[in-house]
């Protein structure tokens, strides 16, 4: 498709004989002969370069520009002019000009200057769109796990993200369903419009229907002026009901005709509103259930749960407990300014063995708390909370319950430790033989001497 040229001049003849040639070119080309002209069809029409004279009769060139740019500061603008000056020069590139031409022009450099504009326009293009990308990966790199549920969990937000369709996330505490929110968002059609989040488990009945829908002047107590609500915040976007399930009988016949009809109406007015919003809800309750004892709406349940996204909880894929205790260990460190490299292999085994009955937001905390209280530079199982080391004590500790050096020899009992120790180092003598509490020299020798597998 050609390029979009809008041409800016009130001398008649000049602007004919720009677009006669501009369309020679190969451009597309509109021509308008006033700055006022110019900064409406901006406003109007999608355009690749402007190329603008300064002197004009109503609105001049320059403040054309300054008012151009403020609505869109990425457009290319070309300035051309009789009056050859420095200060009209620098006025205008303070404004924002790509270019600075003098009359009569030399159409050369005008043909050049129009090409490094819109070269300069695809770049801000391309540029863009690859931040659009690296914020849509970004959303899924951010969800961590290489096991199986996880792997076809991210599959299905991938999957429905690009659809219209209601989401219900459904899981226990502390697993990570607003992420999973934000990535369905993120890689939707409406990711440039808001993600406006609501705890339905925090507020009251009538306190929940005024954030969600909004209310009047006057309404109720306290209500000193007329206030939109989270529905019509995220018009255009989505709105996530976090901990649905929690809304009471009554909101829920309200909140039921919303999700249905697209329809709202602030608390205290008759007037009904229209909104453009897509549902996700997360609730880590059983709903079937809830509607089967009463509390919760059939109907309601079904418009919710047009597709369910499961969140596996931390037990159920205990194999990505060393992928999520590595990623927050390198966000506590950072933060706590700590230079932390690591878990200690008995650490590990700890954070791996323990059933996380809080899910990630549990092991999160556990490795924050780790950070804080690490002396060193690896975190020890001593620097673990104490509901993670008495698990790890009542099972046995690292050997499942079986003696630690009972019925072994000197050498199988070094053997392991150095290859544990290096497994968990990632193979850096240095390191391991500071853990160890030896040289590296030492190391080396035992490693020869026991034919230890540093490849391990």
């Amino acid at each position: 498709m050609s390029a979009m040229i809008l041409v800016v001049d009130d001398d008649k003849a000049h602007l004919s004989m720009l677009e006669t040639m501009l369309k020679g070119w190969g451009y597309a080309v509109e021509g308008v002969e006033d700055g006022a002209d110019a900064i409406e069809r901006v406003k109007e029409g999608p355009f690749d370069a402007v190329l603008m004279d300064v002197r004009m009769t109503k609105v001049g060139g320059i403040e054309a520009l300054g008012r151009i740019k403020e609505y869109n500061p990425a457009i290319p603008v070309v300035i051309m002019t009789a009056y050859s000056s420095v200060d009209t020069a620098v006025e205008a590139m303070k404004l924002g000009a790509y270019d600075y031409l003098t009359k009569p022009l030399n159409f050369d450099e005008l043909k050049i200057a129009l090409e490094r504009s819109l070269d300069h326009m695809t770049l801000i293009r391309e540029n863009q769109s690859l931040k659009e990308r690296i914020s849509e990966d970004a959303s899924l790199t951010s969800i961590i796990g290489n096991s199986d549920p996880m792997r076809e969990l991210v599959g299905m937000v991938k999957t429905v993200a690009s659809t219209e369709a209601t989401i219900l996330i459904s899981g226990e505490s502390g697993t990570g369903k607003e992420l999973f929110a934000k990535a369905i968002h993120t890689n939707s059609n409406r990711k440039k419009a808001p993600l406006v989040t609501v705890n339905c488990a925090a507020l009251t009945d009538t306190l929940l229907e005024s954030e969600l829908f909004g209310h009047e002047k006057g309404a109720f107590t306290g209500a000193d002026k007329k206030r939109d609500g989270r529905f019509m915040q995220a018009d255009g976007g989505s709105i996530f009901l976090d901990e649905v399930g929690e809304i009471p009988m009554p909101m829920q016949a309200k909140l039921l005709r919303a999700i249905q009809e697209r329809e709202i109406q602030r608390v205290g007015s008759d007037k009904v509103l229209k909104v453009d919003v897509r549902i996700i809800a997360a609730t880590n309750r059983d709903l079937l259930a809830e509607v089967e004892k009463g509390t919760f709406r059939e109907d309601l349940y079904y418009r919710l749960n047009v597709v369910n996204l499961w969140i596996p909880s931390l037990r159920e894929r205990g194999e990505d407990v060393p992928l999520l205790a590595a990623f927050f260990l390198k966000r506590f460190s950072e933060r706590n300014r700590k230079p932390i490299k690591g878990f200690t292999p008995t650490a590990m085994d700890a954070l791996v063995k323990y059933d996380w009955p809080g899910n990630v937001r549990e092991l999160e905390n556990a490795v924050e708390r780790a950070v804080i209280m690490a002396a060193g530079e690896y975190v020890s199982e001593r620097d673990l909370p104490p509901a993670v080391t008495r698990h790890f004590e009542s099972a046995g500790g690292s050997n499942g319950g079986q003696p630690l050096v009972g019925g072994k020899s000197l050498q199988e009992i070094e053997t392991v430790a150095i290859e544990e120790t290096l497994a968990q180092t990632g193979g850096n003598k240095s390191e391991t033989a500071k853990l160890l509490g030896i040289s590296r020299t030492t190391l080396d020798n035992k490693i020869r001497k026991y034919g230890v597998d540093v490849a391990k």
